[in-house]
This record gives structure tokens, sequence and C-alpha cells, in this order.
């Protein structure tokens, strides 16, 4: 509890109240920022940039290898959706079992790899034309050249 014992007259009871006043406003200043703080600190946002980084992606990759388990899923639905439209049962059963097996055996760095070589197939590579030798008819090692 505080003492107000020291308080005789109005002017120290104004004073009082005043100085209760900054102390408080001074508190609630400094509550907000720890608790905005706080609250930054552990919002999806900096928790992702904090552990989803990629190199601990490709640690977490070499556990549990969640790449692989994720293609193991996902390919056989995208092959039988895709490019095994119209096919029958046993094809489909076939073609979810052969890329689940392909799907579980890829890693994080075997699908960058993939999707690297596409993008590469995909994008146009420039070659610097060199600048051919004109020949005049002339041999290098002549005197006259």
């Amino acid at each position: 509890m505080r003492n107000y014992k020291n308080i005789r007259t109005l002017e120290d009871l104004q004073a009082k109240k005043l100085e209760l006043k900054v102390e408080y406003t001074l508190k609630q200043s400094i509550f907000k920022v720890d608790t905005k703080n706080f609250i930054h600190q552990f919002s999806l946002g900096s928790l992702i940039k904090k552990f989803a980084t990629p190199s601990n992606l490709f640690k977490v990759d070499d556990k549990l290898n969640l790449s692989g388990t994720a293609m193991s899923l996902l390919l056989p639905i995208f092959m039988n959706k895709t490019l095994f439209r119209g096919a029958g049962f046993l094809t489909k059963a076939a073609v979810g079992l052969v890329s689940g097996k392909v799907g579980k055996s890829l890693d994080a760095e075997h699908i960058s790899a993939i999707f690297n070589s596409v993008k590469g197939f995909f994008s146009k590579k420039k070659e610097k034309k060199d600048k051919k030798f004109i020949d005049y008819g002339i041999p290098p090692d002549s005197e006259t050249y």
C-alpha cells in the first residue's frame, strides 16, 4: 500500500494526483510496447521467418523426408487427374503404386533440381555470338598480312 500521510493541503493532493497520473500513463505505455513486442515475437509471420528458412527446411527434410511423403501422396493424384484421366481402374491403380514409390524416393534436393531443369527448359538462353573471322583469302602467316 502507498503511504499518503504527507498530504496536508489541497495543493499536495493535486500534486500527488498529477504524480500518480504521470506514473500511470508511463506504466501504460511501457505495458503497450511490451505487449506489442510479445505478440510480434509469436506471430505467424515471425515464426515463419524464424523457422522456415531454406536451411532449416532441408534439415527437417533430411530427418523426416516431408517432401517425399508429400510427393508420394500428391503425385498419384496429379497423375490420375491429368495424364491418365480416361484410363481404367487397373491402369490408375498401377500408376498410383508406381508414382507413390517414386514420390517417396524424392527429397527436397531432387525436387529443386527437377524444378530448375524444367525452368531452364522453358527459359530462353541468349547466346552471345562470337565475331567470326572474315577470310579475305590472304593467309595469316603471309608477309603481306
